[in-house]
């Protein structure tokens, strides 16, 4: 029997490449649509992958990439635009028939999320959800295990484990976990339709629960340093990190301070899709201490004390410089996520106690008011 081709967006990404391997063990044709043809690429058609290049912006390349393809992984990219390729994706999905998509949506999505980017994934969720005839399966995951460890280098070197989140917890999922829960998802569509899932962690993890096992992974005591807002925006800048991404993430940080994450969590979504335990933290943060830029190595140290001392010195991002320029709607009445009555309905958590945490009224960016860093 011939399985059903699956388009994967995204596929050169954290959770596009996995779902890639994935459905190519188990043995479904796979068209990988990416921004260009490199050395990611080249892995992936090495693997046995067929690839497509185009925007998702770009409506007639997506309508390419769709043709003769039956499923699709749609991961969108961290872009200002985002509605407009979604649209773009969803009119090449209707004309080429497609008949499941799963889409990598975020956990805190609303209609009035102070946050562009948040407000996008509600739309696409919605969007995607109204095409007649196409099955629809949400994964929704909230601060991946990878969104910590970018810092393990700081770990490994200089023994601290920068925290910005206050005495907030999570149950961060592996990239790997959430593109098998998305794997699977596409292998069955029938079973999946109509659902949304949220893969994450076994355990609920603070500051000292994740350093700890940081500090197991790395072979070396690590400190837990509560670090300024401001302070972790230089550094961010400093390594190059788009702007795009922090404009949505400067919000986040509030999310998760004030318990957003902890709700409901953890999950048995990974156990239940993919017949597997979810992996723990320790275990991921063990493959990035494995990287060569984490190697306990004097040019290694040399690296992140040079920025250590000097990130302070650095310009952060010009966020209000941001939304002037890019011109972004903003809600009348903003919300984070535990505030809105949209969000904790649609989360089947309508009756659930928050944390008692920080609860610091949103001050938009760019409408009155300069965040300095």
């Amino acid at each position: 029997m011939i399985k059903p081709r699956i388009v994967v967006i995204g596929a050169t990404g954290k959770t596009g490449s996995v779902v890639v391997m994935e459905l190519l063990k188990a043995g479904y044709p796979v068209r990988a649509l990416v921004h260009r043809e490199d050395g990611r690429s080249a892995r992936l058609k090495a693997q046995g992958a067929e690839i497509a290049v185009g925007d998702m912006s770009d409506a007639e390349r997506v309508a390419d990439a769709l043709k003769d393809v039956q499923r699709a992984y749609y991961c969108p990219p961290i872009d200002p635009y985002m509605i407009q390729g979604a649209v773009a994706f969803a009119v090449a999905a209707k004309e080429a028939r497609l008949e499941h998509i799963v889409g990598l949506s975020q956990w805190l999505a609303s209609p009035s999320h102070p946050s562009l980017m948040t407000r996008q994934h509600w739309l696409v969720d919605r969007l995607f959800s109204m095409m007649p005839g196409v099955a629809h399966t949400i994964v929704n995951p909230g601060f991946f295990a990878d969104d910590y460890l970018v810092t393990i280098g700081a770990s490994a070197h200089l023994g601290i484990f920068p925290w910005i989140f206050g005495n907030s917890r999570n149950a961060p999922p592996s990239n790997e976990d959430i593109a098998r829960v998305a794997a699977a998802a596409l292998m069955d569509p029938a079973r999946h339709d109509g659902k949304s899932y949220r893969p994450t962690g076994p355990e609920l993890l603070g500051a000292e629960e994740m350093a700890k096992a940081v500090g197991r992974a790395i072979g070396r005591s690590v400190k837990v340093v509560p670090t300024p807002t401001w302070l972790f925006m230089k550094a961010a800048r400093m390594s190059g990190y788009p702007i795009d991404v922090f404009s949505g993430i400067r919000y986040y940080i509030d999310d998760h301070k004030r318990g957003a994450f902890e709700l409901g969590a953890p999950t048995a979504d990974v156990l239940d899709l993919t017949g597997r335990r979810a992996e723990d933290f320790e275990t991921i943060a063990r493959r990035y201490a494995a990287l060569p830029g984490n190697q306990r190595i004097f040019g290694n140290w040399l690296r992140e004390f040079g920025q250590f001392m000097l990130a302070p010195f650095s310009p952060g991002f010009d966020l209000d410089r941001y939304d002037r320029e890019l011109r972004r709607p903003f809600p009348s009445a903003p919300q984070f996520a535990t505030d809105s009555k949209v969000w904790r309905r649609e989360h089947a958590i309508a009756n659930a106690t928050p944390p008692d945490r920080d609860k610091a009224p949103i001050t938009p960016i760019g409408h009155g008011q300069r965040l300095e860093f």
